[in-house]
């Protein structure tokens, strides 16, 4: 489990997507957990990763906080919020919907060759923020209530809206997914019970993974987080849909 862990944090520092490891291994190794009990461990294994994460991009890559941390306020309540969906609303209903929507990135992604390729930081008129704000608090809601493809919603927005590259994209995803694991967590740890040790073992695991993915990704720069890009929302589209249509 613990080298589960790893990779996970590895995946996921770069380009999201380290619950489409984790949670699965979690349920299977732990079949005696309930759900939310699950997922609110997953979740203090996931901020220790991205927290490091972002420590570590924040050393050679220009985070634009005064923007940023306004927005990660925004995004803990709507994870808070979402989490608070988990025992009222069935999965199942969104499901079907997670795979088409990532097919949408997948595809945008693949026709703007150019997309991420640049860093040019887009000035952020009054229309443009309110609209990044609105997209991260959706996606915020959506992480706290389900989470898979979160990393590959945020990227996508802070290179098209932000004008970020792909390095620069996946630092402020980064960024917050710290927060919006912080929101589910803050819910989870009120109204289910987290395992502690086990989710503080897999927050080590995470960390680690995250530094050794960040390093990967600063020798290699934004083709080869492109390519991992790719590989993984394509990944996240087959397991999603098969979740969800099977």
């Amino acid at each position: 489990m613990l080298g589960v862990a790893f990779l996970a944090g590895f995946v996921d520092s770069i380009v999201g997507g380290g619950g489409l490891i984790q949670v699965p291994a979690l349920l299977a190794g732990y079949p005696n957990i309930a759900p939310q009990e699950v997922l609110g461990t997953n979740k203090l294994g996931n901020i220790c990763g991205t927290g490091s994460a972002v420590y570590r991009y924040a050393r050679f890559v220009r985070i634009p906080w005064r923007s940023l941390l306004p927005a990660a306020g925004l995004a803990f309540l709507a994870a808070l919020a979402g989490a608070s969906l988990v025992s009222r609303v069935p999965a199942a209903v969104f499901r079907p919907l997670v795979p088409i929507m990532l097919v949408g990135v997948l595809a945008y992604v693949l026709c703007r060759r150019d997309l991420g390729a640049v860093h040019r930081p887009a000035v952020m008129s009054r229309r443009r923020t309110m609209l990044a704000w609105a997209g991260i608090s959706a996606i915020g809601l959506y992480d706290g209530f389900f989470g898979p493809g979160t990393g590959s919603f945020l990227m996508l927005l802070f290179m098209r809206v932000h004008g970020f590259d792909f390095l620069h994209a996946s630092a402020a995803a980064r960024l917050i997914n710290v927060a919006t694991n912080a929101g589910a967590l803050v819910y989870f740890g009120v109204h289910a019970d987290i395992h502690w040790v086990l989710g503080l073992c897999l927050g080590l695991c995470n960390a680690s993974g995250s530094i050794a993915g960040i390093k990967t990704a600063r020798r290699h720069g934004v083709g080869f987080v492109r390519v991992l890009f790719i590989a993984v929302v394509s990944t996240l589209i087959a397991k999603t849909a098969w979740d969800g249509f099977r």
